[in-house]
């Protein structure tokens, strides 16, 4: 992955002072501990600006951060994964900003440096509440140049699913990229039998650190040197996903051009089940199966990730030119 530390057990704590998102400081204590651990340090290039802070939205505190290159193609709102934090996204940070892309990127409420309880939320409309105030604090700011993109990780690939699906054909959104995408999780049918046993009894079960990808330094890392990575799973949290699944299938299609990047090793997701769901809410997806990979694709493999995002690439591409290709479904070859 990159990220090289000789203190598993860093503290970011005193980030939880800084103010509102504001030009950062890249040398200063403790910002330069946290992109040094996360491997972003060197995406600081002489022409590419980075602010910091936090935004309050939705009764919660979001840790942001805005990448911006010179005279930037637009800005790419990139959400992560259940779990997940920003800092993980070093891959695909670096991917878009080749590309000319600002990028912004926040923590989830629960999750590395915003503010609520670990790892749960009690509506996933919470989600969507705090990405819409986040964009309208920045638009005010002038923080966010359009077009817009959204690319999200499995949760982070639900909420802008959501998102797109609810505004309809309003212009927000140029383009979605899925990754992983979130309906239901895998062995559901099994599982949500024993979540309503359990639920009004048990608050949170362990985690189990699943070899979520083919890159086993990353997957080591999450397990011994990520002082972010939550350790229980929130019963509150499986609810509200429980709730949500209804009312995403309720929604009406949207024309979005959307591109779904799946990984054929999934024990996260449900993926098949998932794909047919999508394919029916975004008529105009393209799909890529990659025979290898795993959940986490932002972070699999460098020869897996290549080929992903050679194809998220692709379709960056063709929203710049405004030459969408037609819906296809295919199965990215093995390279």
């Amino acid at each position: 992955m990159g990220i090289h530390t000789e203190d598993s057990m860093t503290d970011f704590t005193p980030l939880q002072a800084l103010g509102p998102i504001a030009p950062a400081d890249p040398a200063g204590h403790p910002l330069q501990g946290y992109l040094g651990h996360y491997g972003l340090a060197p995406l600081l290039a002489e022409r590419v600006g980075l602010q910091v802070g936090y935004v309050d939205a939705h009764g919660f505190r979001l840790w942001t951060q805005i990448w911006r290159p010179p005279s930037p193609r637009g800005t790419v709102f990139v959400v992560h994964g259940y779990y997940d934090h920003l800092g993980l996204y070093r891959h695909l940070l670096e991917c878009l900003l080749e590309r000319g892309w600002q990028v912004v990127l926040w923590d989830l409420p629960g999750h590395g440096l915003s503010s609520g309880p670990r790892a749960t939320i009690a509506d996933f409309d919470d989600y969507g509440s705090c990405l819409d105030n986040l964009q309208t604090q920045l638009t005010a700011r002038d923080l966010a140049p359009r077009p817009w993109v959204g690319i999200g990780q499995s949760t982070g690939a639900a909420i802008l699913a959501t998102d797109a699906l609810r505004r309809g054909d309003d212009g927000h959104w140029s383009g979605l990229a899925l990754l992983a995408p979130l309906v239901r999780p895998w062995g559901w049918n099994q599982s949500s039998w024993l979540h309503r046993l359990l639920g009004p009894f048990v608050r949170s079960v362990p985690r189990r650190f699943r070899e979520n990808s083919t890159d086993s330094d990353f997957a080591t890392f999450l397990r011994e040197s990520d002082p972010l990575q939550p350790d229980r799973l929130a019963m509150e949290w499986v609810d509200a996903m429980r709730r949500w699944m209804p009312r995403l299938l309720a929604m009406p299609a949207s024309p979005l051009p959307t591109l779904i990047l799946q990984g054929e090793q999934d024990l996260t997701v449900d993926w098949e089940w998932n794909l047919e769901v999508l394919t029916r809410k975004f008529p105009r997806a393209e799909i890529h199966r990659h025979p290898e990979a795993r959940h986490h694709l932002v972070n699999e493999a460098e020869p897996i990730r290549r080929v992903l995002f050679e194809e998220l690439t692709r379709f960056l591409a063709g929203l710049e030119e405004a030459d969408i290709p037609s819906s296809t479904t295919r199965r990215v070859s093995r390279r």
